[in-house]
């Protein structure tokens, strides 16, 4: 999506497959399963997007997926056909050299897993050898020390060789990225957990991270089981949706497959989805 000087485009790193019931929580099987088809192992495909953000001055990644260094025993249970974020810059003129900062929303594999790779002698180094990583300081320290619901879902290669190579940026609250491109803090998924915002002339897009991870998720009561603080996760889903039905804004989705982007109309009291290719 071209808007004046600013490009956005969504890059995919693949898909992953997770627990159906993990993902909608408190939604009965009978009513998810109408919108995902669940495996013969109660998982569904759920897609790893990240979002590219091309100004005249920098480039902006944000999120990188899950990676390529988890092992083969991992990846089958979660069902990874990934690792393409690279080819998918580079079928937009980008290498990882081009850069300039990475924006996460928060920590989880799914979602840094591709801050780093490994080198020939198996080391976890930075994937983005020029980039900020900018993180939120709640979500770096959660990710240190996480409870025994979460600890899953962290691996320490995928950021500690971030702060070791002195790439790290640790942010406190909402802040201003770039010109147009700026963070709000949500919580509720995970501590520290962030959306990003574009403003572009009269276009403001919404990157949901794993506030909204799905079109599906758009209904205030689809919150996955796996949310720390599913009230806030609540409470931020009817704020921000509120903002992006009065303001107009397009949501792009971390985690879909197909309906990738959308905005969003309030018709009758109910939320309905005007779906976007980008």
């Amino acid at each position: 999506m071209k808007l004046g000087t600013t490009s956005v485009d969504i890059v995919s790193d693949g898909n992953f497959l997770l627990d159906g019931g993990c993902v909608f929580g408190q939604i009965p099987k009978a009513l998810w399963e109408l919108q995902m088809k669940p495996d013969r192992k109660n998982r569904v495909r759920m897609g790893l997007n990240c979002l590219l953000i091309q100004l005249p001055t920098v480039n902006i990644l944000v999120d990188t997926g899950a990676g390529s260094k988890r092992t083969d025993r991992f990846r089958d249970v979660y069902g990874m056909n990934g690792s393409k974020l690279l080819k998918g810059l580079k079928k937009l003129d980008m290498t990882a050299r081009d850069i300039d900062i990475v924006v996460l929303t928060h920590l989880h594999f799914d979602h840094s897993g591709g801050c780093t790779k490994l080198d020939r002698s198996g080391k976890a180094v930075p994937t983005f050898p020029k980039a900020k990583y900018m993180i939120q300081k709640a979500c770096w320290e959660e990710a240190q020390d996480p409870n025994e619901r979460s600890k899953e879902s962290y691996h320490l290669d995928d950021f500690l060789p971030l702060e070791d190579n002195g790439m790290l940026e640790l942010l406190d609250g909402d802040s201003q990225i770039a010109q147009g491109v700026s963070t709000v803090v949500t919580g509720g998924h995970s501590d520290g957990h962030q959306v990003v915002l574009v403003e572009a002339g009269s276009e403001r897009i919404a990157y949901m991270g794993d506030l909204i991870p799905t079109p599906y998720h758009v209904p205030l009561a689809s919150i996955a089981a796996s949310d720390q603080s599913p009230d806030d996760t609540l409470a931020q889903k009817r704020e921000l949706l509120d903002r992006a039905i009065q303001k107009g804004w397009l949501l792009i989705f971390g985690h879909a497959q197909d309906q990738r982007a959308a905005y969003v109309e309030q018709r009758s009291g109910k939320s309905q989805l005007l779906p976007v290719d980008i």
